[in-house]
């Protein structure tokens, strides 16, 4: 009998060892769609009035992720998860663009001007290797509303940008699923005022000291919807094209973890257009970029959640967790 328990215990423990899941399987496994209705579908609410930037609505959509992020235990990148800035332009009538850079804004106060005042919103987990930085980021406002359409006023931006929000924010956690703490400092970063010209993530590159450690950004904008109906898991996969190691890792993984994407390599020389990422390839640092194409409901109120492919929204999650895996523990790239 007890030769026989003693068996029985080594049997179960191999069971269990042989069955016991890698850190980034850990990670893989916390991804779901549950998550990403609940994210985007807060978000994208009528209640949030369409997220436009230095206005109510983005304020609860910043106050909203940083709630998320403190509750999974992801601790905020300075003393707050805000990082407050004000962007200037001209009278209304003079057309101007949104500035958030200094010297422009000294130019813009000498004359009647606007101002708004916003925040991006940043967290992070510290890596064993303080002085080196990965980037993962998606902008969270949007439009806004307009009161003179006859209709539905909100532009709710369900797949722009509620999507890639959604994707940080599970990134985030499957980090943290995975029990292990990462080489790099990771910072999670979501940004305002994307919509009036990358405005966040331009004032984050010129004001951050640390800028020239950052090894690595991942961008998410629209994510969720399917510009070609005949492939539903087609998605654009930007990366700079001096870092061809970004489009191995995306086919190795597809084929390890048994992804559905369909991917369209997009290697870029000079990738400073498009998104968020124009605004650390500017500052040279390599990026990534996810993106499934325009559609017929871009910058439309029509933006809304039940046109969003779910599955492919998760798929691309678990993709981008994967790459952001590798950009915090691969050495060189």
């Amino acid at each position: 009998m007890k030769r026989y328990c003693i068996f029985y215990i080594v049997c179960v423990f191999s069971h269990l060892a042989m069955h016991a899941q890698s850190p980034i399987e850990k990670g893989l496994g916390s991804i779901s769609q549950a998550s990403a209705e609940a994210y985007i579908g807060f978000l994208a609410h009528d209640e949030l009035q369409g997220r436009e930037a230095g206005y109510q609505g983005s304020r609860i959509a910043a106050q909203y992720i940083a709630s998320l992020l403190q509750i999974m235990g992801v601790e905020p990148l300075e003393d707050s998860y805000f990082q407050p800035f004000e962007a200037y332009r001209k009278e209304r009538q003079k057309r101007g663009l949104w500035e958030v850079n200094p010297d422009s804004i000294v130019l813009l106060k000498k004359e009647v001007h606007q101002k708004l005042s916003m925040a991006n919103v940043l967290g992070m987990i510290p890596g064993q290797k303080t002085d080196e930085y990965v980037i993962v980021g998606a902008h969270f406002d949007h439009l806004g509303t307009d009161v003179a359409l006859d209709g539905d006023r909100i532009y709710n931006g369900a797949d722009d940008n509620a999507s890639g929000v959604s994707a940080v924010l599970q990134i985030a956690r499957a980090f943290l699923a995975s029990g292990k703490q990462p080489e790099r400092n990771i910072i999670f970063a979501f940004w305002d005022g994307e919509e009036k010209g990358l405005l966040g993530s331009r004032y984050f590159v010129q004001t951050c000291p640390f800028i020239s450690q950052v090894k690595g950004y991942l961008n998410f904008d629209m994510i969720g919807r399917n510009n070609k109906p005949a492939q539903p898991m087609h998605v654009v996969y930007f990366y700079t094209e001096a870092n061809p190691a970004f489009g191995r890792w995306l086919k190795e993984d597809i084929k390890k973890y048994k992804l559905k994407l369909e991917p369209d390599y997009r290697p870029w020389d000079n990738p400073i257009g498009g998104s968020d990422n124009g605004s650390f390839a500017r500052a040279g640092i390599p990026i990534i970029w996810y993106h499934t194409d325009g559609h017929p409901d871009y910058h439309q109120p029509s933006d809304h959640t039940d046109k969003l492919n779910w599955e492919k929204i998760v798929e691309i999650t678990k993709a981008s967790f994967l790459n952001a895996w590798n950009l915090v523990y691969e050495e060189k790239y």
